[in-house]
């Protein structure tokens, strides 16, 4: 499945379309979202005392040096997945050598079929970008089917007071209240927090940090 998506110009595209072109006209350091260092998440994710050989995926991961931090942790066991594969190849290019013993997908993340089960599902900015009710149905889905029993999901999505728009495409801002009609069925929510992201660009974004756990069956 690859679905088609409007941009602000109003042109049709496929969603991997959109992004490939993203990341093909700007460099990783002018994109919004790009953090030198993912402060907010490392601190949440040795929050949830995932052990070093857990396996972590990284939703979304694309150029993000969050794979870097990780490894410099002393991870072992890190997935990226992302829909775009120029993302992929620019993150590999920067890591050198150690990108060889990441796991790397190019996939879209409402039609991920996981092959094994993770310990963490990290996704800093994907899931504010599935404004369709379906896209939101089988994202949840896929969390479900890739995480161990027990095991954490560390979402940030635009906060209450975020952008409406964000690289051309509409996005849904959050609530805690909203995500937890969302997730709390399967999900406990274990801390949230809100969050001032300062773009490349000078420009300051709230994002909505939230932290779960799998509920026990």
């Amino acid at each position: 499945m690859n679905a088609t998506i409007r941009t602000s110009t109003g042109m049709n595209r496929t969603r991997s379309d959109h992004w490939e072109r993203v990341y093909s006209h700007k460099e990783t350091t002018e994109l919004s979202w790009y953090q030198p260092r993912s402060e907010v998440s490392l601190r949440l994710i040795a929050q949830t005392g995932v052990q070093s050989d857990s396996p972590i995926l990284d939703a979304g991961g694309g150029a993000s040096t969050l794979v870097d931090n990780l490894q410099e942790q002393g991870f072992r066991d890190i997935t990226v997945l992302d829909i775009s594969a120029t993302a992929l190849e620019r993150a590999k290019a920067r890591m050198g050598d150690p990108a060889k013993t990441v796991h790397w997908v190019t996939a879209d993340v409402t039609a991920f079929s996981p092959t094994r089960r993770y310990a963490l599902w990290h996704d800093r900015a994907v899931f504010h970008f599935l404004v369709e009710q379906h896209d939101r149905e089988r994202y949840l889905d896929a969390v479900l089917a890739a995480l161990q029993p027990r095991g954490h999901l560390l979402l940030s999505t635009f906060g209450p007071d975020g952008p409406l728009r964000c690289s051309g495409l509409e996005i849904c801002r959050y609530s805690i209240e909203q995500l937890q009609a969302i997730f709390a069925a399967h999900f406990e929510l274990q801390h949230h927090e809100l969050h001032d992201h300062v773009t490349p660009a000078g420009a300051s974004q709230q994002f909505l940090y939230s932290l779960w756990q799998v509920r026990a069956r």
